[in-house]
């Protein structure tokens, strides 16, 4: 069995914090090498920025958004780390950075660069703003982009004032579009040979994710209002039971006649504020409140094997603590037990995706940093007179005891 569709691809990962490492961490669900180069003594800021831990560079966060890469660590400063990351890249299939234009073409790597020594290659820079706009090589983080894209003024609609979401999302989201770009790119290589640079923006991309959802009556009418009422409904949340939440959602006219139906009320299929799509959409407001006023009557488990037997899409609400005790979770392998080699017992995530003709996800588990010097070198070519020459002069950090 293959490790996954991607098996065999070579990605050089020079990223740091969430967006990019969540585009090379779905590369390596898929199945890619991923070799991470980090920059000594500190390495990626993600190693202490995301929370506290048993070692001193193995964050919660780190440790889950890096599980299944290799580590190594280059002193760019210096030629031969230089001469280290340039190999690397002339490797790779593929070549993903977050980092700014001016820091890529002082180390020599570009597109241009790099090209005509490797044309297979895919080059993806992961930029906060696209090359052609204004703000191109302004520094940005998940918070700016929340507050820029519009992202901010959305969740404000629904609770009274701009508010970012509680999730580095805009960084999830942009290192996934990323990750899929690279894929259509690979495709396209597979039927030409030939490799290209990407440009990922986190700016347009989220300004995407919201104007689709959300540019509304605007789409036709320059005066129009933005924002789907039904999504910004400031009752559009879970729902209070007789003892704690649910979530439910009866969109469709066979979802809601048959809540009508187990709440009890038949006479609502006729009403015409409810008895189609179109009029519970313009009726929002009074759906909303008739779904709050019944679920109080019930328990949450009383409510979910009443909806599941009459085909109602409801379950039970979950808070973050109760999700990690989720049976299905567990019952479906992407939670489980793991033993990290220094960090010790841990729970660990497993890849969410299945590919059939994938084996078990058995990604390795994320490395300090430096880690895997040896084997990375090694397979670059070097030989191990020259791996213990760059170990010895500093070009490479020595992998931790």
């Amino acid at each position: 069995m293959r490790k996954g569709p991607l098996e065999g691809v070579k990605v050089l990962d020079l990223t740091a914090v969430v967006v990019g490492p969540t585009c090379t961490l779905t590369l390596a669900e898929q199945g890619a090498q991923v070799v991470k180069l980090e920059q000594p003594p500190a390495g990626d800021l993600l190693r202490k920025l995301g929370g506290p831990s048993r070692s001193p560079d193995m964050s919660p966060k780190f440790v889950h958004f890096n599980r299944g890469k290799q580590s190594i660590a280059v002193d760019l400063k210096t030629a031969e780390g230089k001469a280290v990351l340039l190999r690397l890249a002339e490797q790779a299939d593929v070549l993903v950075t977050n980092m700014r234009g001016g820091a890529l073409k002082r180390l020599g790597i570009t597109w241009e660069a790099l090209a005509p020594k490797n044309p297979r290659l895919v080059f993806c820079v992961i930029a906060g703003f696209g090359s052609k706009g204004r703000y191109h090589d302004s520094p940005a983080y998940d918070t700016i982009i929340q507050g820029m894209s519009g992202f901010a003024d959305a969740l404000g609609r629904v609770t009274g004032e701009p508010r970012y979401a509680p999730f580095v999302l805009c960084d999830h989201i942009t290192g996934i579009i990323a990750s899929q770009a690279i894929t259509a790119a690979l495709y396209e290589r597979a039927q030409t040979g030939a490799g290209q640079p990407l440009e990922v923006p986190m700016f347009e991309s989220m300004a995407h994710f919201v104007l689709t959802e959300h540019m509304f009556k605007r789409t036709f009418d320059s005066a129009g209002p933005t924002g789907d009422p039904r999504v910004m409904n400031p009752d559009a949340k879970p729902i209070p039971t007789k003892d704690g939440y649910l979530a439910l959602s009866a969109n469709t006219d066979a979802q809601a006649f048959a809540f009508f139906d187990a709440i009890g009320r038949p006479e609502l299929r006729d009403d015409p504020r409810f008895n189609s799509v179109v009029a519970r959409f313009r009726n929002v407001d009074a759906y909303f409140a008739l779904r709050a006023e019944a679920l109080r009557a019930k328990t949450t488990a009383e409510w979910v094997v009443i909806f599941r037997k009459a085909e109602v899409p409801a379950m039970p609400f979950n808070t973050i603590e109760q999700l990690l005790d989720d049976p299905h979770l567990w019952e479906a392998g992407f939670l489980r037990r793991e033993n990290h080699p220094t960090e010790g017992p841990m729970v660990g995530l497993s890849r969410p995706v299945t590919f059939g003709t994938a084996a078990r996800d058995e990604l390795p588990l994320a490395p300090r940093m430096g880690a895997d010097a040896r084997a990375v070198l090694a397979n670059a070519g070097y030989s191990e007179a020259e791996i213990d020459t760059l170990l010895g002069n500093g070009a490479v950090m020595r992998p931790p005891v």
